[in-house]
């Protein structure tokens, strides 16, 4: 991705973050937010990297990156650690939370993964002169 397009997925991402705190803060989950925010996101990057002929995938990346959710994967492993480290005498409470941090990060990195591709999908799909695709594409 040339620097001089680096402003776009900047943007892009603030406004996809913005979205998703809204959403947020009307009562969607993490997941949901997440969701929301890649929705947008993709919506936006699909007309302009097919238009400036640049890869969707780095656009979409760019623009989402900050909503990987590092800190439940941390969390899930210093919980399995803990379990570990506990060896067979473990309390079986210690295995709650690395379940839920690890279920909430599948969550979020699932609803960022149809959030992504749907948007790009329908787009191209039905409507291809307004995403951006070539005449002999289309």
């Amino acid at each position: 991705m040339p620097w001089r397009t680096l402003p776009i997925p900047v943007a892009i991402g603030m406004i996809a973050h913005a979205s998703r705190w809204l959403a947020i803060a009307d009562g969607a989950s993490l997941a949901g937010g997440a969701l929301v925010a890649c929705l947008i996101a993709a919506t936006l990057v699909t007309p302009i990297a097919n238009r400036l002929h640049l890869p969707f995938a780095a656009f979409a990346f760019a623009s989402v990156v900050s909503l990987i959710p590092g800190v439940f994967l941390f969390r899930m492993a210093a919980g399995m650690v803990a379990l570990l480290n506990a060896g067979p005498a473990a309390a079986p409470a210690l295995l709650l939370p690395p379940i839920q941090d690890g279920t909430t990060a599948a969550a979020i990195l699932l609803a960022m993964a149809f959030g992504l591709i749907l948007p790009k999908m329908l787009l191209e799909r039905l409507f291809p002169k307004w995403a951006g695709m070539p005449a002999h594409q289309a």
